[in-house]
This record gives C-alpha cells, structure tokens and sequence, in this order.
C-alpha cells in the first residue's frame, strides 16, 4: 500500500540547471520555495534538461540530479497519481521541446494526469509583466541598462526582440535587451548604448541563473567579456550578478503559469 506522501500530487520543476551552487539556491530554490508555497497540497521535486550541469555536479560535487524523463520514472514508480511539469526556463526553445516535452510524451498513460506548464515568456501579458519587472529595476534614467539574455537559434529567439519592443512602449529608452549567443549581439548594444549618450552602463543577465554566462561572459576579465567591450569603449560598467530568478515576482509569474495550468 502506497503512502499518503508517495501519493501527493507533484510539481516538477524542471530549469537548465546551474553548477554555481550560490546563485542555484537563490534562483531555482527560491522559484521552487515559492511554488511550494503557493501550492501547499502539492510536493515539489527538481529536475535539470543540462546533462553537462548534471554530470559536473556529481562527479564534483556528489550531488545527483535527475533528468526529466529519471524524475517521472520515479514518480511513476512511487504511485504518484497528478503530475505538473513547471518549466524554469525563459523561452520555449530546444530544451523545453527536446528535454522536457520530448520525453514527457513517452510517460503518457502513466499518470492520471500529466501536464506541461509553460515557460516565463510565453503569453503577450508575460512580455509587459516582465518588461515592468526590469524598468522597475533600472530607476536611474543617467544611466544605460543592458541585458544579456542567452540566445537561441530556435524561433524563440525572437522572445527577445518582442520584450524589447514592450521595453521600448513603456518608454524606457535607456534599457537594451541582447544575447550572447544570437542576436541581438553586443555590437548592437554598443551601438544602441552609444544613442543615449550616457557614459555608465549597468549589465545585468536576463536569465533565470546567474551562472557562467553572467560571470565569465558578462562580467569576466577576458577581453571579450561585455564587460571588457563596454570598458574599451569608453563606459562606466557596473555589472549586477543576479538572476532573474531571484526576483519575487518573477518567481510569481511562474507559479502562475503553473496554476493556470493546474486548472485547464
């Protein structure tokens, strides 16, 4: 017989994953703190799409971290009933379609109920939300605020210009959105920060982590960096290491992205 626990309904929060274990308790555990506050019927259990972060955080560190498809093998095996996989990530690129819906699919039938929750950046009302949540955050109208988003090449990419453009409705001409791996580059931040005429530049990541991106890309000491171009370039560069996902009402978004699903 099943316990009573084993067979609590779960929310599966899946993120990319961090080996930077300061800002994972401060992004991915506080989003998964306030799921399980907002849900307190409902157990929350972990799971990371990156194999590279899983990999690197058992051999380094013993932690074990199951994939999607290891995390649903195992509710599955403890009887768990209603099941609500809570994306972490910003964009329903490749890892939301190749790890997280892609083997999903394989468990249907297993549960009950087995449902996928969308990403941050999904619904037109989640762009405005966070386009308020980053004005918000950048009150000095001197300064040039730049974001450095991941990038895709899948179609998602396109999320970045689209929460530009709700940056730019808004008003706020001093706030860029870029990417790192896709566009827009830093080349057109440079450019766009060079408009404004201001000569301080505060960079901070448009991701859910503050990881090795916003450490080493951004604001590391390699001639390359963002960092290292804006300072070549003339600026005042201030760099704020700090992941969307410690943001209190970013965390909100998601948990209500996860409630709404939980009522469909």
């Amino acid at each position: 017989m099943k316990s009573i626990t084993e067979k609590r309904p779960v929310i599966l929060a899946v993120s990319f994953g961090t080996s930077f274990g300061s800002t994972r308790s401060v992004t991915i555990g506080a989003i998964e703190s306030t799921l399980a506050e907002s849900f307190p019927g409902w157990e929350v259990r972990r799971a990371f799409t990156s194999n590279m972060i899983r990999k690197k955080l058992k051999e380094r560190d013993g932690i074990a971290i199951d994939s999607v498809p290891e995390a649903l093998e195992k509710l599955a095996a403890e009887g768990v009933r209603t099941v609500v996989i809570q994306p972490t990530h910003m964009l329903e690129g490749d890892e939301y379609d190749k790890k997280i819906v892609a083997p999903a699919a394989g468990f249907a039938g297993r549960f009950e109920s087995l449902k996928i929750s969308h990403a941050l950046l999904t619904e037109d009302a989640d762009y405005e939300q966070l386009a308020k949540i980053i004005i918000e955050k950048c009150p000095d109208p001197s300064c040039t605020y730049v974001y450095m988003g991941h990038g895709t090449e899948h179609s998602a990419n396109a999320a970045y210009r689209k929460l530009q453009g709700c940056i730019n409705k808004a008003g706020a001409g001093n706030i860029f959105i870029g990417t790192v791996e896709a566009e827009p580059t830093v080349e057109d931040m440079l450019a766009a920060a060079k408009k404004t005429g201001s000569k301080k530049v505060v960079l901070t990541p448009l991701m859910i982590v503050a990881g090795d991106h916003a450490t080493n890309d951004m604001a590391g000491d390699d001639e390359n960096s963002w960092k290292n171009q804006f300072k070549k370039a003339g600026y005042e560069v201030t760099c704020r290491i700090e992941g969307l996902g410690s943001v209190y009402e970013v965390q909100k978004m998601i948990a209500a992205h996860c409630k709404k699903t939980m009522e469909y």
